[in-house]
């Protein structure tokens, strides 16, 4: 009878500190810029195919949860367009376009990287998280998260994603098709930091995305992080017209 009492409550405890996935996804959303009042970086695109690298870009970035605007600044020929997310839509502009086409995440920017690898900072707002269990990656303990899209304006349709114990950010993520054929996988580092609320907060620095099926990537590299509110008409449609 102890024996089977002390079980009971070896379980209920392991139930009871078991986290809530989708809190964790939320405080992993931050070090994106997820679940801040603004927030503005550049990001360096280093695209590769096998030994022939691609044309790099370079953009800055301007979010807050529901919204994002990304305006290319190199190369010159690009500079001007923008990508314009609010919501689930997505549009894109540049000059001499008559007007914004609408455009989806999945697209390709460039390289291995989607128009919503660019823009994506909420990953709490497009997808439920499940608790699928726990791993060691390089030596750090992780949860490791499955999650599902809420809607079909999502990157993905399901990733699998593991978020590091400690410091509550994603380490690596695997991006499936509805199918469950895996399309990409990514890496994530963070040698930034911001502050927020007299807190110090880890910022992504590099997001390497891979293709899962040919010998291609794109490195992603994030910097000049800055903390700050955007103005509501940086997202308004009508003044990118």
């Amino acid at each position: 009878m102890f024996k089977l009492a002390t079980l009971l409550f070896l379980l209920s405890t392991a139930v009871q500190a078991a986290p809530d996935a989708q809190t964790l996804l939320q405080q992993s959303d931050r070090a994106r810029g997820g679940g801040l009042p603004g927030i503005v970086w550049d990001i360096h695109l280093i695209p590769r195919e096998g030994d022939r690298k691609l044309e790099e870009q370079r953009l800055e970035v301007r979010a807050v949860d529901d919204a994002s605007v990304a305006e290319t600044l190199e190369p010159a020929r690009f500079r001007g367009a923008r990508i314009l997310q609010v919501g689930r839509n997505m549009w894109l502009t540049k000059p001499g376009l008559a007007k914004p086409i609408p455009v989806s995440p999945r697209q390709r920017m460039t390289g291995q990287a989607s128009n919503g690898d660019i823009a994506a900072t909420n990953y709490a707002a497009d997808y439920s998280a499940t608790l699928a269990g726990e791993e060691t990656l390089d030596g750090e303990p992780c949860y490791v998260l499955e999650l599902a899209a809420k809607h079909k304006r999502a990157t993905y349709d399901r990733v699998r994603y593991w978020v590091t114990k400690h410091r509550q950010v994603a380490a690596k993520a695997e991006f499936y098709s509805l199918s469950g054929k895996l399309l990409k996988t990514a890496r994530f580092e963070y040698g930034n930091e911001i502050r927020y609320e007299g807190r110090r907060i880890p910022f992504v620095s590099r997001m390497l995305i891979r293709d899962a099926l040919v010998d291609a990537e794109t490195d992603m590299r994030y910097d000049a992080v800055k903390v700050r509110r955007v103005a509501a008409s940086e997202f308004d449609l009508g003044q990118m017209q």
